[in-house]
């Protein structure tokens, strides 16, 4: 971690306040540091990537801490975050800490953005384990941690699921960030989710394939392929290609790791509506799934495809193109269901 953890918040108080903890090793969803920070793009490597993608990997989304305590009834969160100016369109965002242990959400605490403070979360009983969700659209940075009454502990690990998406994978329209797809799956499974879902992004760029490619992870998880549609037209040949070459790149770094291929849900305007390049949103998730189901033909026995097109109905869309918070659910149970048919997980 940077100058501004461990070594500054050292502090002893009294019998009741524990000593400032360094949150690293209770940090959950971690993909990359960048002095400290952490950051969804190898912050070595970010030339090669598009503007769009670089600057939504800057955003912790999916980052939260995770711990267990035998004595706690409350945690302090030293944190410093972005101050939105008058006319920053994140001014109204809630600024959200919300608590949530193996059985729901145990309480969420409002604050205001500030460029250092102190949140307290009561507990509510119990050891834990405890998965605190920061607010993520100010981008906070939490410079300690501690336990009121009692020592904190870090989580155990748990199986590191890398998921690589877009907006409905960054979790759009989501009302809190514990409510994306991501999060609901590695909740039911009980997995360590790394978020890497760019928004207006996720073209199937290949330098993101060689990122994942050097990431460690478990299981890994591809939904992609919407933003092909519109935002950058490719054609059905385009896309097969495109996402044959991901998957082989990916591969690369993960020869034998369980991988999730889900194709784009529901759009409806997209359906049947032609691209610029003459190529519906039908006939893009059509390339994408016969891509992976050609690789798989051709010997890879750890690749699955969920395809995306019924998982969803018009009714668990918040937009026409983002779900709503039981669209989130819907689908992130459908990728449980997915991963444990493939063999991928226990259940």
């Amino acid at each position: 971690m940077n100058a501004h953890s461990a070594g500054s918040t050292e502090s002893t108080y009294d019998g009741t306040h524990g000593r400032w903890q360094d949150p690293q090793p209770f940090l959950r969803g971690v993909a990359w540091l960048d002095k400290g920070r952490p950051v969804r793009a190898d912050p070595a490597d970010t030339m090669r990537l598009p503007w769009d993608t670089g600057e939504r990997a800057t955003l912790p989304i999916g980052v939260r801490l995770e711990f267990t305590t035998a004595a706690a009834t409350a945690v302090e969160i030293r944190y410093r975050a972005t101050v939105p100016g008058p006319t920053d369109s994140l001014r109204d965002l809630s600024h959200l800490f919300s608590l949530w242990d193996r059985h729901g959400v145990v309480t969420e605490v409002f604050t205001e953005p500030a460029a250092e403070s102190v949140v307290r979360i009561e507990l509510g009983g119990g050891h834990g384990p405890f998965t605190i969700h920061p607010p993520e659209a100010q981008s906070p940075l939490v410079l300690g941690l501690r336990g009121i009454g009692g020592d904190l502990d870090p989580a155990p690990p748990a199986p590191r699921w890398v998921v690589h998406g877009d907006s409905i994978t960054e979790g759009w329209w989501s009302t809190r960030p514990a409510h994306g797809w991501p999060a609901v799956t590695g909740r039911e499974l009980g997995w360590d989710t790394v978020n890497l879902g760019y928004a207006g992004a996720a073209r199937g760029e290949l330098a993101t394939a060689e990122q994942l490619a050097g990431l460690p992870a478990d299981i890994l998880t591809l939904a992609f392929g919407t933003n092909c549609w519109s935002r950058v037209p490719f054609s059905a040949p385009m896309l097969y290609e495109t996402t044959r070459a991901f998957l082989e790149l990916v591969r690369q770094g993960h020869p034998r790791t369980p991988l999730l291929l889900v194709s784009p849900v529901l759009r409806p305007d997209a359906e049947r509506t032609p691209n610029r390049l003459g190529a519906t949103l039908g006939a893009l998730r059509d390339a994408m799934e016969r891509a992976a189901r050609d690789r798989i033909a051709a010997g890879d026995e750890r690749l699955a495809v969920l395809p995306g097109r019924d998982v969803l109905g018009p009714e668990h869309l918040e937009d026409g193109l983002h779900p709503n918070d039981a669209g989130h659910r819907v689908l992130g149970l459908a990728v449980v269901t997915a991963m444990r048919r493939a063999g991928f997980a226990a259940g």
